[in-house]
């Protein structure tokens, strides 16, 4: 039995004990980074998070864009200066519009003709050959399931709703987005994640289901910032757990209406993703402030372009444990020689301290000041 068909659909419960200290640590997390801006932020910035957003929403769904061409739909729709634009198309340009509809008009009503609206512009008309989705037009009237396997031994992970009825099961979605949102008894990140598992439950169209869930999501979100989102980009977190996201859903979409597990495991992936924000304005604030401290004037530009790779150096990164003296070679692209001296340089100079054992294994780090 799937979880549309349990006889109180969609009255969903959870577990209010077991996603309390995950709630804190969210909206911890969320005032935290709101709290990091005392006014709206760069352009710029928005333009990297709508950016990013865009780029692994689809790539959760494996599909690869020009990322080069979606920045420049963007930096159109936002008015934006770019300095090397690139050539748009009409999908690039339709996933920019839907995205800032989605998000800079959060306080406007949802309703059925804005969602296919959108997928309108998510399937614009000749957007490909291999492919032919009509945008803007529900699902017909075959069985929408999610299979994997064999032809001949299918696993079918998901069957959703039948498509007589889907208009008023539609119909009492939205009805329900649009009321909860002034809910008081209602926490507006729980009903995100309802918004999620919901929407994406219902599959009421052909493709795109899963980018227009997570628009809707993000939708959710601002609405629960009373802002536009540009802190964050949860379906960058959502992609590097993209397998245990279809685990989690399909576990969900076959269990009882007690969703406290997805409530789990939306709520930290969402969490994960604010701490991530967090992380990078720490890491360009102590950049920021190192340049400040150090004198410029006695570095090539080489050697600059060194230290601003091991700045920005992140966890796993193969920077995070210092550069040796081959991939300063690469990074620089200077000879063996030049890099070695640099290296020698740096370290007399008090930018960089000797980490490792000597010889080649020898690696260098930026050195506190």
């Amino acid at each position: 039995m799937w979880i549309w068909q349990q006889a109180n659909w969609p009255d969903f419960r959870w577990e209010t004990d077991n996603i309390a200290l995950l709630l804190r640590q969210v909206s911890f997390n969320q005032g935290l980074l709101l709290g990091k801006f005392d006014r709206e932020p760069s352009a710029q910035m928005t333009l990297d998070t709508l950016l990013a957003n865009i780029i692994h929403s689809s790539a959760i769904e494996g599909e690869k864009l020009n990322a080069f061409s979606v920045r420049s739909s963007l930096a159109n729709k936002l008015g934006i200066s770019d300095e090397k634009p690139y050539p748009t198309t009409v999908q690039t340009d339709g996933l920019a519009e839907m995205t800032l509809d989605a998000l800079q008009n959060w306080q406007t009503e949802l309703s059925l003709q804005r969602i296919m609206d959108w997928h309108t512009l998510l399937f614009p008309e000749g957007y490909t050959l291999f492919n032919p989705v009509q945008g803007g037009v529900l699902r017909g009237i075959e069985p929408m399931q999610v299979i994997s396997g064999r032809i001949d031994k299918p696993k079918v992970h998901f069957e959703a709703p039948p498509r007589s009825g889907l208009e008023d099961e539609l119909t009492r979605f939205i009805d329900w987005f649009n009321r909860s949102q002034q809910d008081v008894a209602m926490d507006p990140l729980i009903r995100a994640a309802i918004t999620h598992l919901w929407f994406v439950t219902l599959h009421p169209l052909d493709d795109g289901n899963g980018r227009i869930t997570r628009l809707l999501t993000d939708l959710a979100l601002a609405q629960a910032e009373n802002r536009s989102i540009h802190f964050y980009a949860m379906s960058v977190s959502i992609l590097e757990r993209r397998q245990a996201y279809y685990d989690i859903l399909e576990s969900t979409q076959k269990g009882e209406l007690d969703i406290t597990s997805w409530l789990v495991w939306f709520l930290d992936t969402l969490n994960s993703s604010l701490q991530k924000s967090l992380n990078d304005i720490a890491q360009t604030v102590a950049k920021t402030n190192y340049w400040q401290r150090v004198d410029q004037t006695l570095l090539s530009g080489e050697q600059v372009k060194v230290l601003n790779r091991l700045l920005d150096a992140s966890p796993g990164d193969s920077f995070e444990l210092g550069i040796s003296s081959s991939q300063y070679q690469k990074v620089a692209k200077v000879s063996r020689a030049t890099a070695t001296r640099h290296l020698t340089q740096l370290a007399e100079q008090g930018f960089l301290v000797k980490a490792g054992a000597g010889g080649r294994s020898t690696r260098y780090l930026i050195a506190s000041k």
